[in-house]
């Protein structure tokens, strides 16, 4: 498919921005902590509403500078609402693979970003000449492929995940790309490479299990419509996949696991 529909399909539908103002660095992108430290300039791609940009910003103070850019012009202006004034910190509507910055960064964090983009190894080469000789570059994502449920979610909901993933495949997206990071990282000439799990687990009795587990039901309300419109499900296999998940969630659901990964690089000195 073309480049203009990838881009469709990866915009993220406005109203979904809540998913990412609970995320925080500690709990989400925790694979950065041993990274950060006080004066590091570093690059937030795809940083959304700026939540864990935030949380990067006040682990490398005092000293450090930190930007988030994020195509979304919906999402930047939110971030710079709700984070004017921290210092150290500022966004800005960019696209990393024509993003031009005189100083080069430390460190450059992508997280459940490149699952979106058509060509994950380009993105990966344009963040490596943003970087200093010896700076890392750490990217977050998912093998969507690989997700687990127990017991199993019901049927429609299946037949809607399924759709789900052949539409973001249709769009050229890699479903399973958390597996393939190391590789492109090595096409990419990164050295050091290393990888850490970071599967996202989600038990019910715990606070957040209706939030964690119930993310298909916020995916069928939001890109639902997507598909629904592509002509991936009807609008009643999407409302049926709601419902019947929302009460999987509520009831017989016990646990969901994200695959989950995290893999860091060194550009050569």
């Amino acid at each position: 498919m073309s480049d203009s529909v990838a881009t469709s399909r990866a915009r993220m539908p406005e109203g979904t921005n809540t998913v990412l103002d609970r995320r925080t660095v500690e709990t989400d992108n925790s694979n950065l902590l041993p990274l950060l430290r006080p004066g590091l300039r570093v690059l937030d791609a795809g940083c959304g509403t700026g939540a864990i940009t935030a949380g990067i910003a006040e682990r490398v103070a005092p000293g450090g500078n930190v930007t988030g850019i994020d195509t979304g012009e919906f999402l930047i202006a939110q971030a710079q609402q709700q984070f004017a004034g921290a210092p150290g910190l500022q966004f800005e509507v960019a696209d990393i693979h024509t993003f031009a910055t005189a100083e080069k960064f430390d460190l450059i964090t992508s997280a459940r970003v490149l699952q979106w983009l058509p060509d994950p190894l380009q993105t990966l080469r344009c963040m490596r000449a943003l970087l200093r000789p010896g700076g890392i570059v750490s990217i977050l994502d998912y093998n969507h492929e690989k997700i687990s449920w127990a017991p199993a979610p019901p049927a429609s909901m299946r037949r809607f995940y399924d759709a789900f993933l052949q539409w973001r495949k249709d769009a050229g997206f890699d479903n399973g790309i958390a597996d393939r990071l190391v590789h492109l990282f090595r096409e990419a000439g990164f050295t050091q490479i290393s990888t850490q799990s970071c599967h996202e687990i989600s038990l019910a009795g715990s606070p957040e299990f209706n939030a964690t587990a119930g993310i298909w039901t916020k995916v069928a309300a939001s890109r639902g419509v997507q598909l629904v419109n592509d002509g991936y499900v009807t609008e009643a296999e999407r409302l049926a996949a709601m419902e019947d998940y929302g009460q999987w969630v509520a009831g017989t659901g016990k646990s969901m696991q994200l695959y989950l990964l995290a893999v860091s690089g060194r550009n050569p000195e």
